[in-house]
């Protein structure tokens, strides 16, 4: 399912949407309740579950939920699409291109939003594992005889979750919604069944409960505002999803279903607590009647396979934007669906994901421990996506710079409270997400700036384009039939391995094409805008190819309409010739030795060109040249 940019939709289409976007937007915010509660009262920072304590920590909830997800993100940073895509990187490519700002400080947002991309990933591997091992630690509430178990069981679901991956999500993402659905309303169900048991509850919509619970509790409730933060870890996953349903779809589906399932579900844990303050070990299952326990169980491990299947999926479209983008090499991307563009299946993150999500679970062996290394990536996220807001508000919207600092200011008075609850977790664990964000950001900024570095010495040793049709105006070589394509990054220069074909062969096609992709800080490039083609004489063209950072390139579809001299590229009497470079690491100023050293091996273990441009194997012909870096 796939939301058409350009018209907003109504009727039927609505909730056909707003139906499919519960289970993918709001799979990870709607297993929260399994865990968020119980480590405000029985976690490592518990606070005692005394009637103003919950009520407290109830207000503190429902106006996170209210602030963080309904105000912030629905509200406003929905707002911020890149050509109908959300997410970190599309923002980050809103900010990219704007020349008003000065270019220091453009660098500094753009690395900002590349650190935010790096701690999804890390939340991407965390998610999975709490969300599924805290449903099946449901078992052990039933029995516990199965408390030996639930490592067994959770690993399994995981590995199997994993392995099902390359056969794609259509089918399966059909049952997202509805069972999703299900899930809220069950979650409902059992918050209003427990609410009519102690009603007083509903007083913690008011907010100076909040204001008391700190007034009393001083230190102790800012550090349990870290546990509250695990109410509102979808907001950016709501975000990222945007460009799968439109704004319309996720909001009717927040304010109908997922906002009201999600508040009646934590009174109802309150109001259960107020009752049986022992409850408070898992007060989620101690919330259904004992004969309802292990459909609950069932159920709850379905709907957090949905939601870690969503961060999956996440992880693979986060991929694809890195590499288009230039920040990661490129890689194999298998498409599952003919018809959804979004499918798409990525081996590589696949399975360094699962041994990733496993390798946590036997790590950390209980949810308890995993809330700890929860959260310190996602409040890092949101106050990244909070700053590149900022200047986007200023230099796209043209908003005034008080009224920006105004909104930004207010979302940032509580992103950065939960980002400092969340600190105190470090040590317990929060260190975990942070080491996975920095070596991956390491990654993409060597892997960025080793591509320019690349650029600039092909650059220096490269022959303008004129000076090579002049030489050939007075030498004219053989020509010979057919058409000779040549992929080079910038069509004003003379490819290298045009040179040293001609070095080798001695002749030229009778027609020369110098071919340059180029992915646009866009999400989208329509298909009218996707050719440029410009004649040079003497059979020489430049023909430029643009891509959205959500597309796929493929340069024989691209070129399949084309006529040259009024004639079509025919594919049999074609050649591409591609350079390889050998990349030799050197102490030319530039990069670190080391970082040298980690570009050539990431280099060499990129994805071919042929495969990646879906070039013809047999029609490809490559030259390879030593660059010293």
């Amino acid at each position: 399912m796939s939301h058409s940019a350009g018209r907003e939709p109504r009727g039927r289409y609505l909730a056909t949407l707003s139906l499919a976007s519960l289970g993918i937007v709001f799979g990870d915010i709607g297993t929260s309740p399994l865990y968020a509660l119980r480590e405000c009262f029985s976690g490592p920072h518990a606070i005692a579950a005394t009637p103003a304590n919950i009520l407290g920590v109830l207000s503190l909830i429902f106006w996170a939920l209210i602030l963080v997800i309904s105000v912030k993100y629905q509200a406003f940073v929905l707002r911020a699409d890149n050509r109908g895509e959300g997410g970190i990187l599309a923002l980050t490519a809103l900010v990219a291109p704007l020349q008003r700002s000065p270019r220091a400080r453009r660098s500094v947002l753009i690395l900002l939003g590349v650190f935010g991309t790096a701690l999804l990933y890390g939340d991407g591997i965390i998610t999975p594992a709490i969300s599924v091992l805290s449903a099946v630690e449901g078992l052990s509430v039933a029995a516990p005889f199965f408390d030996p178990y639930v490592l067994p069981i959770t690993i399994a679901i995981l590995v199997g979750l994993f392995a099902l991956q390359r056969n794609g999500t259509a089918r399966v993402g059909a049952l997202f919604g509805p069972v999703t659905l299900v899930w809220f309303s069950v979650l409902f169900v059992l918050g209003i069944f427990r609410i009519v048991d102690a009603p007083s509850v509903l007083r913690a919509v008011h907010p100076g409960y909040a204001i008391d619970f700190f007034a009393a509790e001083k230190l102790h409730a800012f550090v349990v505002l870290g546990a509250v933060f695990l109410v509102v870890t979808g907001g950016e996953a709501l975000y990222a999803d945007m460009g799968h349903f439109g704004r319309r779809p996720i909001r009717l589906a927040w304010f109908a279903v997922v906002l009201p399932a999600l508040v009646t579900n934590y009174f109802g844990q309150g109001a259960l607590l107020m009752v049986n303050p022992a409850a408070a070990e898992n007060p989620f299952y101690r919330l259904a009647p004992a004969w309802a326990l292990y459909p609950l169980i069932a159920l709850s491990t379905a709907a957090t396979v949905i939601a870690s299947q969503a961060l999956i999926t996440g992880a693979f479209s986060l991929t694809m934007q890195a590499v288009q983008l230039g920040y990661a090499p490129r890689m194999e991307i298998a498409h599952t669906s003919a018809s959804q563009f979004g499918q798409i299946y990525v081996p590589g993150v696949n399975w360094a994901l699962m041994a990733a999500c496993v390798g946590v679970v036997l790590g950390f062996q209980s949810s308890s421990n995993l809330a700890a290394a929860y959260g310190i990536a996602v409040t890092s996220t949101m106050v990244i996506t909070a700053l590149l807001f900022f200047a986007v508000a200023r230099s796209r919207w043209h908003w005034p710079t008080w009224l920006a600092a105004l909104v930004v200011g207010f979302f940032l008075v509580f992103d950065l409270a939960f980002f400092g609850a969340n600190i105190v977790k470090i040590p317990n664990g929060g260190w975990f997400p942070i080491v996975v964000a920095a070596l991956i950001f390491i990654l993409l900024v060597t892997w960025k700036r080793g591509r320019t570095i690349l650029a600039e010495r092909l650059q220096a040793g490269s022959l303008p384009i004129e000076t090579f049709l002049e030489s050939l105006r007075r030498s004219p070589p053989t020509r010979v039939p057919g058409t000779a394509i040549f992929m080079s990054g910038n069509v004003r220069n003379t490819p290298h391995a045009l040179l040293h074909s001609m070095k080798h062969y001695k002749v030229l096609h009778e027609r020369t094409v110098f071919l340059a992709v180029q992915t646009e800080e866009v999400a989208h490039v329509p298909e009218r805008d996707r050719v440029n083609v410009e004649s040079l004489g003497q059979g020489f063209y430049a023909i430029e190819l643009h891509y959205g950072f959500m597309q796929e390139p493929d340069v024989p579809a691209a070129l399949r309409s084309l006529r040259l001299d009024d004639r079509p590229i025919e594919p049999m009497a074609t050649t591409y010739f591609l350079g390889r470079e050998t990349l030799i690491p050197t102490d030319r100023p530039g990069m670190a030795a080391w970082r040298e050293r980690l570009f050539a091996s990431m280099s060499r273990n990129a994805r071919p060109a042929t495969a990646f441009f879906r070039l013809p194997p047999n029609r490809v012909v490559e030259l390879g040249a030593q660059i010293e870096l």
